[in-house]
């Protein structure tokens, strides 16, 4: 690790409170990446007459694993096939036994229920345990955030590098592009949208990419027009060196310090957009784990407190998070902080 950037994780490090929320996020992200395994209505392992069964990876019919059963698909949530399974062997289930669209039976009370042994954040109003989809939604939302951050800082850095590198009427034409697309209507093109295709993960991210792009592009414009009048540069066009190659080699590494201390917050939007967008039916599927799902839930079943708790807690907490180590990497790349978080 070179000497700068070792400055720069000390300042990381000397920011106690995104450090923390680094790790923090870290091991939610990674727990949650095993979503199968730790919130499932199928066992992870079961040993049954001899034999060994992974019927969270396959899908099993009952006479596979009972001599005596039926040749039609096992039903884990039966009770006579978990009893069956326990006198012939045994079964290892995940610490949430439900999956995201797991109807829960036998509640005693109508849904949605609050929080028990049972169902520890309780269930929504289609009798489906909240904790099971707090999982699930928590990892399909920071996944679609990471590729919708990903994808769209690739486009909008190369779109502001061409922007800045060439300028004149390069610049000028985009720059009016951009301020033309900028002002199209995303909510109506995206209600037109859902009335023509369902939406989906890949539908929304192409979608939402389209416009979510120009959020870098304005920052690496304006290194790039600065970097391109340096001495180095000029003297890399002078000896010939190829305008991609100075671009990727000599003004983009500068560029990038301003880009970095930005994605944090941009992921934090991008996680935010898709939560707004299924709290207001435009999102995902009906039926999918979803974050902004349970906020609507939350909003329509006041008398169950706790959806709009469990709402508000994942939600905050996750936004938090990100700004907080938003705001450590910042201070790691600014070059005015000394090693330790001093100046």
């Amino acid at each position: 690790m070179s000497p700068l950037n070792r400055r720069r994780w000390a300042n990381f490090r000397a920011n106690r409170r995104g450090y923390v929320s680094l790790w923090i996020f870290g091991v939610l992200f990674a727990v949650t990446l095993f979503a199968e395994v730790l919130s499932n209505d199928r066992p992870i392992v079961a040993h049954v007459e001899g034999r060994w069964f992974f019927p969270v990876l396959v899908d099993y019919a009952e006479s596979d694993i009972l001599s005596d059963g039926f040749p039609t698909d096992a039903d884990w949530r039966d009770p006579a096939l978990i009893d069956e399974v326990g006198k012939r062997g045994w079964a290892i289930w995940p610490p949430v036994p439900f999956r995201y669209d797991t109807v829960v039976r036998d509640l005693g009370r109508p849904a949605p229920s609050p929080p028990d042994a049972r169902n520890w954040l309780g269930t929504d109003d289609q009798a489906r345990d909240v904790l099971a989809r707090v999982i699930w939604g928590f990892r399909i939302s920071v996944l679609f955030g990471f590729a919708l951050t990903l994808v769209s800082s690739v486009v909008g850095i190369a779109a502001g590098a061409v922007q800045g590198y060439y300028g004149g009427w390069v610049d000028l034409a985009f720059q009016r592009f951009i301020e033309v697309w900028s002002g199209l209507p995303q909510l109506l093109l995206l209600i037109i949208l859902a009335s023509v295709i369902e939406p989906g993960f890949w539908t929304l991210l192409i979608f939402l990419l389209l416009f979510s792009w120009m959020s870098l592009t304005g920052v690496v414009r304006a290194e790039f027009l600065r970097g391109r009048n340096l001495d180095y540069v000029r003297a890399a066009q002078a000896l010939g060196v190829s305008d991609a190659r100075v671009m990727v080699r000599h003004i983009l590494p500068n560029a990038m310090v301003a880009t970095l201390t930005m994605l944090p917050f941009i992921l934090s939007g991008s996680v935010t957009v898709l939560a707004s967008l299924d709290f207001l039916g435009f999102g995902l599927p009906p039926g999918s784990p979803s974050l902004g799902e349970l906020v609507a839930q939350s909003k329509n079943n006041l008398q169950a407190p706790w959806l709009g708790i469990t709402a508000f807690a994942v939600l905050g907490g996750t936004l938090t998070l990100l700004i907080f180590i938003g705001e450590a990497v910042r201070d790691a790349f600014d070059p005015r902080k000394l090693p330790g978080g001093g100046r």
